[in-house]
């Protein structure tokens, strides 16, 4: 299962990239950003359910990550895979950490990170 913490820890080893914290009213959202040119590649938010047209209200840990939009499009019908949340709707996707594979969490990064490069 992945949590927000195993997401953290994974890209600080993958990648050398320590989170930031875009919004000051969200201080909980957490951005992942190249070092060289500060391009995000990866967002942790804590989202509530009906926000992301789940059932529920209460709030759930999601990642948002690049994907092609050909891919985009194949994930949002697998339990897990929802339309990006405050991303391009086209090009990125939201992750429902804890509904999707750990390894299939960090190809995902693996790929945007890759993709926004």
């Amino acid at each position: 299962m992945q949590t927000r913490d195993d997401v953290i820890k994974y890209i600080k080893k993958q990648f050398d990239v320590e989170p930031d914290h875009p919004f000051k009213e969200y201080p909980q959202y957490l951005a992942f950003r190249h070092k060289d040119d500060q391009k995000w590649f990866a967002l942790i938010m804590d989202v509530p359910k009906d926000r992301l047209g789940l059932d529920g209200t209460d709030e759930i840990d999601v990642l948002d990550v690049k994907v092609d939009p050909d891919v985009a499009g194949l994930l949002k019908q697998s339990k897990g895979y929802l339309p990006a949340y405050h991303m391009n709707k086209e090009h990125w996707i939201t992750i429902v950490l804890g509904d999707v594979d750990s390894k299939q969490v960090q190809k995902m990064i693996k790929d945007s990170f890759k993709m926004t490069q």
